[in-house]
């Protein structure tokens, strides 16, 4: 937790941007029945009833400090699909920085073998050399800032259905653009000086020595 929150607290480098990632899995939902549209006086009116149109998987990346995200959506979440998308963050969103310094929880496919099984060696060591990687506790996902944009994203984007994984690109593009053009950054407030207040429970008891 403390080494999460140390980096959190570190002063924005575009050298050394500090990027944190989440997945969110999605359902596609279509509507069963027509849904009445709105008139003058009356809202939209949809079913409850919903036809289920399978399960994909939502990539963020967000840059809390530059006011930067990206958002991909792909039909699984293997270790390749990871793999890929640290290579796009590397090649193609963050070309020049020296180190991009990743924070995400500690879910098995994120991890360095999964560049090997995707890349040639050479090429998934390129890339691994440029990432320094921060992984939150267990039960400590509340610590990746990327939950926070992911939250956003389902209150302005997907309080919808959708039903089609084209069309759910196409909506998540256009949110993604919209955010960027405005700078949203994210003000994280919970340093590791609080930790240690208002989570003391947390820490092992130190009992003195005689």
């Amino acid at each position: 937790m403390e080494d999460i929150l140390d980096t959190y607290e570190m002063l924005y480098n575009p050298e050394r941007p500090v990027i944190c990632m989440d997945e969110k899995p999605y359902q596609l939902l279509g509507e069963a029945r027509e849904p009445l549209q709105m008139r003058p006086g009356s809202d939209r009116k949809t079913d409850s009833e919903y036809v289920r149109e399978g399960t994909c998987s939502i990539f963020a990346f967000s840059e809390p400090l530059g006011g930067i995200r990206h958002v991909s959506v792909r039909e699984h979440r293997t270790a390749c699909d990871w793999a890929e998308e640290i290579q796009y963050l590397a090649d193609v969103s963050y070309p020049d920085a020296d180190k991009i310094i990743l924070v995400m929880d500690n879910l098995n496919t994120h991890a360095i073998a999964s560049l090997y099984k995707t890349f040639p060696p050479e090429d998934a060591r390129r890339i691994a050399k440029r990432l320094e990687l921060h992984y939150t506790p267990k039960h400590g996902s509340w610590l990746n800032m990327c939950e926070i944009e992911l939250n956003v994203m389902t209150r302005q984007c997907l309080s919808r259905r959708i039903d089609d994984i084209e069309v759910l690109r196409n909506e998540l593009t256009t949110w993604e653009s919209r955010r960027n053009t405005e700078a949203a950054g994210i003000n994280w407030h919970f340093r590791t000086k609080d930790s240690r207040v208002k989570l003391i429970s947390l820490y092992p008891k130190i009992l003195p020595t005689s």
